[in-house]
């Protein structure tokens, strides 16, 4: 089972402002393309749709907070640990450092929450347990 992942991202020039230091909305991006390769190590994809085509992982809630600047051609490593593994939810943590540095000084930090949910024809969305095949391979760290 899984609880901790390590994911690396180079900061491209559309993740930057004018200054050439890494805009805060992609903090996001780069928490949830983690989320997404850690899935794909478990042999999951984030739509599902190789487990039920009406099922999601919307996110609910979603936090960051830099603490040092990233740049412009920075590899940050992105590590993901599942703080919280409920029956219907799933909450991360992120630290975010950049790579090879020997300090490990952290660079950011962040949390999504996700929830698994069934639609209805009608666009509609009601909370439901995770699928069993994923849950299986998952614990909180």
């Amino acid at each position: 089972m899984a609880g901790r992942f390590i994911h690396v991202r180079r900061v491209e020039f559309a993740d930057t402002d004018m200054a050439g230091i890494m805009h805060f909305s992609a903090l996001f991006r780069f928490m949830e393309s983690a989320e997404h390769a850690f899935l794909r190590s478990l042999g999951f994809s984030v739509t599902l749709n190789d487990i039920d085509p009406d099922l999601g992982l919307p996110r609910v809630h979603a936090e960051a907070d830099f603490r040092r600047p990233f740049r412009f051609e920075d590899e940050i490593e992105i590590e993901l640990k599942v703080r919280e593994k409920g029956r219907k939810a799933l909450i991360y943590d992120f630290t975010m450092r950049r790579f090879g540095d020997p300090e490990r000084t952290v660079g950011a930090v962040g949390s999504l929450t996700v929830v698994c949910v069934r639609r209805d024809t009608e666009g509609g969305m009601a909370a439901v347990e995770l699928p069993r095949s994923l849950a299986e391979k998952i614990e909180a760290d």
